[in-house]
């Protein structure tokens, strides 16, 4: 109740002691009672009647100190680290991290995006800012940190796919199926990816590849996919021999040496490339050993025929 009347032996227009004139009770209304006991101090100090605790002033002093300490650190930017400082020393300090997700980035990179030093409250910790950290690793494609109280951090990411490793010039690295970098080439963990050569393979490498691999019997023996020009594609073969196909027609062609392949073994011969670019020829290149083969078989035929006519 915030007001009480007065029944024990009170009447009305009855009033009590009072702060200079002013009553606590008036025709029965009394102070609610959160307001009586600052108001009889008031009172009590005013008569001269109130006698202060002890070691008030150095309790008024350290409270005045403690304020001017707490708003020069605001002013001065120290706010949050004395937050910080404070909620992990009661509880609040950072003892437990999860990862999940993660299988191309290392768990030590992830942390070191964190920024966590022994210390670290919870309640200070800023997880978008290390989401947004997080996010900027090579092969993190999204990230979401999550704050489990009282001291936990859950990180979660979804990693870029590699598709294929690009090679240009000395440089490796792998690439994204639309054509995207992701980070350098460093070692076995990918060698199984397509190798892609030359300038603007990337980009053009997801569709060319699945055309390639719908013959599966020529899919399995290329080893690489060659941009030449940025208009038409070279393939490499396990065993040397280079396939160079047209910039229109290309799964005509492949079709095309396909079928030759079955009927004369061609792609398993002695030769280094099969030029299919022109449309009413097919011109093969023979290796430097099977060409010196080829002038030796040609020059001796001749000095045949010669031997047979002196026998006639």
């Amino acid at each position: 109740m915030f007001a009480l009347r007065s029944g024990q032996g009170g009447r009305a227009g009855a009033t009590k002691g009072g702060l200079r004139g002013l009553s606590f009770s008036v025709d029965g209304f009394v102070l609610p009672r959160l307001l009586r006991r600052p108001a009889r101090l008031l009172a009590r100090a005013q008569d001269g009647e109130f006698t202060p605790p002890p070691f008030a002033a150095a309790m008024l002093t350290a409270a005045f100190l403690g304020s001017f300490s707490l708003y020069g650190a605001y002013v001065g930017g120290h706010f949050p680290a004395m937050i910080q400082s404070i909620t992990a020393r009661t509880g609040f300090a950072v003892d437990q991290i999860r990862v999940a997700g993660h299988k191309e980035t290392s768990e030590i990179d992830i942390l070191g995006q964190l920024e966590l030093d022994g210390w670290t409250s919870l309640i200070g910790f800023d997880a978008e800012k290390a989401r947004e950290r997080i996010a900027q690793l090579p092969w993190v494609e999204s990230a979401a940190v999550r704050k489990v109280y009282p001291d936990e951090i859950e990180v979660r990411i979804e990693e870029r796919k590699p598709f294929a490793i690009w090679q240009h010039g000395r440089e490796l690295a792998i690439v994204e199926e639309n054509g995207n970098v992701i980070a350098p080439f460093s070692g076995a963990r990918h060698a199984m990816l397509p190798l892609v050569i030359g300038l603007g393979a990337p980009e053009k490498a997801a569709a060319f590849i699945n055309t390639v691999k719908n013959y599966p019997q020529l899919a399995s023996r290329v080893k690489g996919y060659i941009r030449i020009g940025e208009r038409r594609w070279d393939l490499r073969l396990e065993n040397g021999v280079t396939i160079k196909l047209p910039e229109h027609g290309e799964v005509q062609a492949i079709e095309d040496i396909l079928a030759m392949d079955k009927d004369s073994g061609v792609l398993s011969r002695d030769i280094a490339a099969v030029d299919m670019r022109l449309s009413d020829r097919l011109v093969i290149q023979l290796t430097p050993e099977a060409a010196l083969r080829r002038n030796a078989a040609l020059n001796e035929k001749p000095k045949s025929g010669k031997k047979a006519e002196r026998r006639i």
